[in-house]
């Protein structure tokens, strides 16, 4: 499948002049599609423009599944606009879907990226920590640039939902899909149920190759599904689980409380481990 490459064509805009966005949103269906897992996933690195490296043999797997169960459910079949990030491991992603959507031409936009690195790209999380002495989790230090030259946790959150509400305003009453990255579904749970501090007192972790799914409903968003990977089960259940879903970050699973005692099991060390990543990606 090939991309239409030639600048950035995406939503970005794409509802300027609109009347009532509310009504023109009435109906529409909005799926976000995390891609596979990537290389920066597996290496534990920060993959930007310059140095994402697209995905794994799991993450190609994964999205293989994905498109598998879409062809045969065709849930997606109704689709009539089709974006992606810029980024290789979304449009890989998007690449190995496309068919299952009946060959859909995907348009690549900057506006769907992942939070813009800056002098962060291609560092290890191990290495970010110790060049920059924090570890800079979704919803931290939200006002402070991932890196010089980088957007802001608040800046990002902002820029990926003006694009996925531009995308749902230019094709009122359709289905919109949307390859991206686990940020970009981040950033429609904070924006569209209004999670309040952008995020900071929750820790999100969609699946890879899952489907995130909303319906606009009149003057809401209604929350269809979150992170369905069913696909990745596979005919023998747990076995192929193993295979296809990797365990979620320590990030998202031992967060400590700020209060926690000295004793607590769970509290961080005095310097917080330089392995703990900081991003979805």
């Amino acid at each position: 499948m090939e991309a239409a490459r030639d600048g950035d064509g995406g939503p970005a805009g794409a509802a300027s002049g609109s009347g009532d966005r509310g009504l023109d949103r009435l109906g529409t269906r909005l799926v976000i599609v995390r891609h596979g897992e990537a290389v920066c996933n597996a290496e534990e690195y920060i993959g930007g423009h310059d140095t994402c490296r697209g995905l794994t043999k799991r993450g190609v797997r994964q999205a293989e599944a994905l498109a598998a169960r879409l062809a045969r459910t065709r849930e997606l079949e109704s689709a009539s606009a089709f974006y992606t990030s810029l980024l290789p491991r979304a449009i890989e992603t998007a690449e190995v879907i496309a068919p299952a959507l009946g060959g859909a031409r995907f348009v690549p936009t900057c506006s769907l990226c992942e939070r813009h690195p800056g002098e962060a790209d291609g560092l290890t999380w191990a290495e970010y920590a110790d060049r920059f002495q924090r570890r800079s989790l979704p919803g931290d230090d939200p006002d402070t640039p991932l890196a010089p030259g980088g957007e802001s946790w608040t800046e990002f959150v902002g820029r990926a939902a003006d694009a996925l509400l531009a995308a749902v305003d230019a094709h009122p009453g359709e289905l919109v899909v949307v390859v991206a990255h686990g940020g970009i579904v981040d950033s429609s749970m904070i924006s569209f149920l209004g999670i309040a501090d952008h995020g900071r007192d929750v820790r999100l972790h969609p699946e890879h190759a899952s489907l995130t799914e909303w319906q606009h409903a009149g003057a809401k968003w209604r929350l269809v599904r979150y992170s369905d990977s069913a696909h990745l089960l596979g005919e023998d259940g747990a076995g192929a689980e193993s295979e296809l879903r990797a365990p979620p970050p320590p990030w998202v699973v031992a967060e400590p409380r700020p209060d926690a005692d000295a004793g607590s099991a769970r509290r961080w060390p005095a310097d917080p481990p330089a392995d703990v990543p900081g991003q979805q990606a």
